[in-house]
């Protein structure tokens, strides 16, 4: 998934995808695909006409959703893709953290002490998540940049956020969207800023949670 202790993305900074991180990406879209709600996801889309049936097709566009490579600064060359900005994160000039939605990635860089969790966002009158929490609010700083608010999954698979930013992606046809589904007992509120063909980013964002008013 490259979510790698020393990986790191600096948008302006033009990129070279290696043979290894193709062969990374290829078996991460492979192994997503073999999970059920990926197929749901598959299935669903075929019959609203977003995704070809065929699955070799499917994935292929799921790469160029997820993992081509786009212009996020225009100053510079090809320096982003919609991986590496919602699960990996990426810096903005190596002056800010922007993306990083990822539980996973959070949790890793954290335990090889690259994170440094500074607390978490409550809305309303709340001030602690608790055990029902599926999506968090945190501020937290990454190898030294500071990212006030953060909005994650937690608990989630991967391929549980893919196929659902898939599907708000692609049943979109607007260049940002937001689209208020049910999730468990949560209400969330999706952004997707798309670049052309690609994910520009994707996330959750928390409106209320178990009838609670937040």
């Amino acid at each position: 998934m490259r979510l790698l202790d020393n990986y790191e993305m600096s948008t302006g900074v033009s990129e070279t995808v290696t043979s290894e991180e193709l062969i990374e990406n290829d078996l991460f879209l492979n192994a997503i695909l073999e999970t059920e709600v990926m197929k749901c996801a598959h299935k669903y889309l075929v019959s609203k006409g977003h995704s070809p049936s065929d699955q070799q097709q499917f994935k292929r566009q799921l790469y160029n959703m997820w993992f081509r490579l786009y212009h996020r600064d225009r100053s510079g060359g090809e320096d982003s893709c919609g991986f590496e900005h919602v699960f990996v994160g990426e810096s903005k000039k190596g002056k800010e953290i922007t993306g990083f939605h990822n539980w996973v990635q959070f949790y890793l860089q954290e335990k090889h002490g690259n994170v440094d969790y500074k607390g978490y966002k409550a809305q309303g009158n709340r001030n602690t998540p608790d055990e029902d929490d599926h999506v968090l609010n945190l501020q937290f700083s990454w190898k030294g940049l500071v990212k006030p608010v953060g909005s994650s999954f937690i608990g989630v698979s991967p391929e549980f956020e893919v196929a659902l930013f898939t599907i708000l992606f692609l049943a979109s046809t607007e260049k940002v969207t937001t689209a208020v589904v049910k999730v468990d007992e949560y209400l969330l509120g999706d952004g997707g800023v798309s670049s052309g063909a690609s994910i520009g980013t994707s996330y959750p964002k928390l409106l209320s949670s178990n009838n609670r008013d937040l």
